[in-house]
């Protein structure tokens, strides 16, 4: 049996941070990993602060070694929702696919979705894919995503070579 891929679910927000609203996207998110997939190692909430965010994030990718983060909050208009930004920053390749199959298939929920900011980018041998802020949108682009992120975890770290079917 292959070992199980380590996760980092990080939920941003302000509010969250500062214990004026429960966090119900992080655990969305973790109830959307396969549990005989992924280990998740971390789980942090953090305020809507590039700085901080770029911070956590090259850590969990260059010390911690984690496959796949996860993020959750901060991708939309308001002037704080910069997770898109401090994504970007610490990518070394883009992943466009990812995000744009999210934002097509969230678009059958709620033409909202065309407001999603979100990204997805590999720092290294990490996966970084920002999800919506609501628990409800991120089960939803959790079931329509994961397996495929799999196979793409697969190709990234050399358990799979082959992409054809």
């Amino acid at each position: 049996m292959k070992d199980k891929y380590k996760a980092a679910l990080i939920t941003l927000s302000d509010k969250g941070y500062a214990g004026e609203r429960e966090d119900k996207s992080g655990p969305a998110m973790e109830a959307g990993l396969d549990p005989s997939v992924f280990e998740v190692t971390h789980r942090l909430l953090l305020p809507d602060d590039r700085g901080s965010i770029e911070k956590e994030l090259m850590r969990l990718c260059d010390e911690e070694g984690v496959d796949l983060i996860l993020t959750t909050g901060g991708t939309g208009f308001s002037l704080r929702d910069v997770t898109p930004e401090a994504t970007l920053a610490v990518a070394d390749r883009n992943v466009p696919g990812i995000a744009e199959a999210v934002r097509a298939m969230s678009m059958q929920y709620t033409k909202r979705a065309m407001l999603s900011r979100a990204v997805s980018v590999m720092r290294g041998s990490t996966l970084i894919i920002n999800l919506p802020g609501s628990p409800k949108a991120v089960k939803e682009c959790m079931d329509f995503v994961m397996d495929t992120v799999v196979h793409g975890l697969d190709i990234m770290t050399g358990r799979d070579s082959d992409c054809s079917r």
